[in-house]
């Protein structure tokens, strides 16, 4: 696509963490946290980020946030790269990026009212705004998540998960962004709350006109809000595609054993188990060529030797397998929440 129709690309993209080991810690390791990523993310579309845990999902948001450090690679924003700019330089952009927490209960100052929360990015962005326009844009962002102008006085633990986590957003959209970053944001909800939150995600992104890219673990709600999917495996993307061709389709063998992992509800719904042998490779040292290859039911002498590139194979759908002969199981768990 061309470059303007994009808000983030990545490319190449690295973070490894110096791991020092052995007496008085002079040998030194590297932690292959992420590994050669290459990406866009498009204006106004919600990409999903899936994978099992340690797979590098969330070192990738904040990466590309430049909360972490990248050890290489490019990251343009709005065709301008960031991953070389200073903390002066940087400082105007941060404003058109957020980050929405995992975590509702430790994301949030106990000892500071939800008014003092939201406001705060205006603080320290300096944005010249007296406490009458705080309080408007505070009370503007509660009506947005659905919450009331009189909440701005209380305390985060005066609130359920679900509404902590709204207060979470609130504070995200108050320097109205253009790029959210929403790590695990349902995951240490309830079941019966998780739907609110991701379809007020959703009403937010149609309204504000928002591009977010959405990590998670669970298949259904990534399916459900995200317009494209890219999975994540030992610091490595195996597989993007649009949603509804990656669940009809699936092109690598981990999609695969992800959409057979996955819980569905309907007990009369019956399939093939896919049970990865072995444990996750330690990406201190990573299988040599395929990095999946170790747990792959597919694998070929081959896979061992060479590393397979992220390929187009249909289009806008895009793996890293050596085998094209597969005809690998489609998702059967439906996408509603």
């Amino acid at each position: 696509m061309p470059a303007a129709a994009n808000l983030v690309e990545v490319s190449d993209l690295r973070k490894w963490y110096t791991l020092k080991r052995g007496l008085l810690a002079g040998r030194k390791e590297a932690v292959k946290a992420v590994d050669g990523v290459s990406f866009a993310i498009r204006r106004g579309e919600v990409l999903g980020l899936v994978g099992e845990s340690g797979s590098g999902k969330s070192t990738i948001g904040r990466v590309i946030l430049r909360l972490t450090e990248p050890t290489e690679g490019r990251i343009l924003f709005d065709e301008q790269d960031i991953a070389s700019l200073t903390r002066r330089q940087l400082r105007p952009i941060r404003r058109r990026m957020q980050l929405v927490f995992q975590d509702p209960f430790g994301s949030l100052n106990p000892r500071m009212t939800v008014e003092r929360i939201i406001a705060a990015p205006i603080l320290i962005q300096q944005s010249e705004k007296s406490r009458d326009e705080r309080r408007a844009r505070v009370e503007e962002m509660l009506a947005i998540v659905g919450l009331s102008p009189r909440h701005a006085e209380r305390y985060p633990h005066e609130f359920s998960g679900g509404q902590r986590q709204r207060i979470g957003i609130a504070r995200a959209l108050v320097m109205k962004p253009d790029f959210l970053v929403a790590d695990e944001p349902v995951s240490a909800l309830d079941v019966s709350i998780q739907a609110q939150v991701v379809n007020l995600l959703l009403e937010i992104k149609a309204k504000l006109g928002l591009t977010i890219l959405f990590i998670a673990h669970d298949l259904a709600i990534v399916g459900y809000i995200s317009e494209r999917i890219a999975v994540m495996y030992l610091g490595k993307i195996v597989e993007i595609a649009d949603t509804a061709a990656l669940f009809a389709r699936p092109r690598h063998p981990y999609t695969e054993a992800l959409f057979s992992a996955a819980p569905i509800p309907d007990p009369t719904v019956r399939r093939q188990r896919i049970v990865l042998k072995g444990d996750i490779p330690s990406p201190i040292s990573p299988p040599s060529g395929c990095v999946f290859r170790t747990r792959c039911r597919y694998a070929l002498p081959a896979c061992a030797a060479t590393v397979p590139p992220l390929q187009e194979v249909a289009p806008g759908h895009f793996k890293a397998c050596l085998r094209d002969d597969l005809d690998l199981a489609p998702w059967d768990g439906g996408l509603s929440t």
